[in-house]
């Protein structure tokens, strides 16, 4: 109890806190629903990506998921290795490589909507109809009030009120 205490000690960051550890439990929970279809967290939304449009290519993937470069590459490499999809030249330029489901990727539609159904029924369980519609617009309130920051503080230095 002490621990929480100590976190709770500046009150000014009690919904930061909250906010952590409901995505930290989200994710977890994911994370053990996803391990039984035999993926890691992310792996998922690519697959999501593509069950809307196969044959995108990889800078496509790269901008519609928002992964960085490596991350999205070495998800895409360990999910070929699985046989989950492919990556090939496109036509038009060599340099430029295009992912596609393979049967097996294509197989994972009905299992991922499952989870992601199995997800949101567990998420949303002790939640109202009210309280999920509140949660989620005050989520994406956060979301844009994040995303529209054109500065980071620097936490070092007292800002001017």
């Amino acid at each position: 109890m002490a621990e929480k205490d100590d976190l709770l000690l500046f009150d000014e960051g009690r919904v930061s806190h909250v906010i952590f550890q409901l995505a930290r439990a989200h994710r977890g929970y994911a994370a053990t629903l996803l391990r039984q279809l035999g993926l890691h967290p992310g792996q998922e939304l690519i697959l999501m990506h593509l069950f809307a449009r196969d044959a995108q290519t990889q800078s496509e993937l790269l901008a519609s998921i928002g992964l960085d470069h490596s991350t999205l590459s070495k998800a895409l490499r360990r999910m070929q290795e699985a046989g989950l999809l492919t990556r090939e030249p496109a036509t038009h330029d060599r340099r430029v490589l295009v992912v596609r489901l393979t049967h097996q990727g294509q197989a994972m539609r009905g299992p991922i909507k499952d989870m992601w159904h199995t997800l949101e029924a567990t998420t949303l369980q002790n939640l109202s109809p009210q309280q999920a519609q509140a949660l989620t617009d005050s989520a994406q309130a956060v979301i844009d009030a994040i995303n529209g920051q054109t500065h980071l503080p620097d936490p070092t230095r007292d800002e001017p009120s």
